[in-house]
């Protein structure tokens, strides 16, 4: 016997390394000391730049969202979604992206498919000026179900101790909450989506829904948004006291996390539009808005906490870079926990 006898196809892994290895290399920069391949990967710290750089680092899947991929037979977006999520979740701590590793395991390595995933990595990357340096890409027999596999992403940042944003010590009363639009349901929430959707609704992938001018494959598989970009100058000035990623858990449970014990978040559910996807998802579910803020995001990626005084400038950096925003509440003294006012608009 062999080993492809076996389900492991070490021919054919090889084939995608090949391809791993040129998608990789458009996100190199003259940090990255070695070729994908390596037992490591070899990635050097420019000490010019940092007087005391402190390495910040995260992990993540996709999650669920990974089904409506293999419905719809599109992979790069998930690719995508991975590396941005990631660079978000460091960035709440003042951190610019350095490199990313990924790992992809399916039952039978199709090499198609983990192209189009790779390629979505490496794009994401090279926008986010991120080195896509190694990985995984596992072929596991009987794991997986013909056609499915998963998908995760591990980053490292780098940021100036100094630099640190630290929402427990620095967030006070009076400090601004500005709200950043998310693109659709981001990378959370598809457990309750998928149940929605695909048994209560009882659609199928490319269903076109009227209400959101889009088949609901479509819509459910738009992009993570990554907040780095625009964001960049604002962190490096320091103009920011906190920031919350908004995730699993969505408001309600994301932004108490950046808060010292002494303040909470009043958020003016009236301050932005809800997206249509989330009125349709609380439709089908006859879901309370309460319920619906700490599962989804609800149109808000990235929370922003504004000192008084730098509001402005930061309101034109992002105007200037025409981003759109939402002053969205303020911090009070209380405990670190999120107070609504006004009516959601489902």
């Amino acid at each position: 016997m062999r080993y492809s006898d076996a389900g492991v196809d070490i021919a054919r892994a090889d084939q995608i390394k090949q391809r791993i290895r040129r998608l990789a290399g458009r996100t190199f920069s003259r940090a990255v000391l070695t070729d994908i391949g390596g037992f490591g990967a070899l990635f050097a710290l420019d000490h010019k730049r940092f007087r005391e750089p402190v390495l910040v680092a995260s992990a993540d899947g996709v999650g669920t969202k990974l089904k409506i991929a293999f419905a719809m037979g599109v992979h790069s977006t998930v690719g995508g979604d991975i590396v941005n999520h990631c660079v978000n979740d460091i960035l709440t701590q003042g951190a610019e992206p350095l490199f990313f590793l990924d790992y992809l395991a399916m039952g039978r390595l199709v090499p198609e498919v983990a192209e189009q995933v790779l390629e979505g990595i490496s794009r994401a990357c090279k926008q986010a000026g991120c080195a896509l340096i190694g990985g995984e890409t596992a072929e596991m027999p009987d794991f997986y179900a013909p056609g499915e596999y998963d998908l995760a992403g591990f980053i490292v940042g780098v940021v100036e101790r100094s630099r640190i944003l630290d929402g427990k010590r620095a967030v006070r009363p009076g400090d601004v909450l500005i709200g950043l639009p998310s693109t659709g349901l981001h990378t959370n929430g598809y457990s309750l989506a998928r149940k929605l959707v695909f048994e209560i609704a009882k659609l199928k992938p490319d269903t076109y829904v009227h209400e959101l001018h889009n088949k609901i494959g479509g819509e459910l598989l738009q992009p993570h948004r990554c907040y780095w970009p625009m964001l960049k100058n604002i962190v490096r000035k320091g103009w920011l006291s906190a920031m919350a990623h908004i995730t699993g858990g969505g408001i309600t449970g994301n932004l108490p996390r950046v808060l010292p014990r002494s303040a909470r978040a009043n958020v003016d559910l009236t301050s932005w539009p809800v997206p249509a996807v989330f009125r349709y998802l609380a439709g089908l579910g006859k879901i309370s808005a309460e319920e619906m803020l700490r599962t989804f995001n609800m149109g808000i990626g990235m929370i922003l906490v504004v000192p008084p005084a730098n509001v402005k400038k930061v309101e034109e950096e992002l105007k200037r870079r025409r981003e759109k925003f939402h002053r969205i509440g303020k911090i009070e003294t209380g405990t670190p926990r999120v107070a609504y006012s006004g009516r959601l608009g489902l």
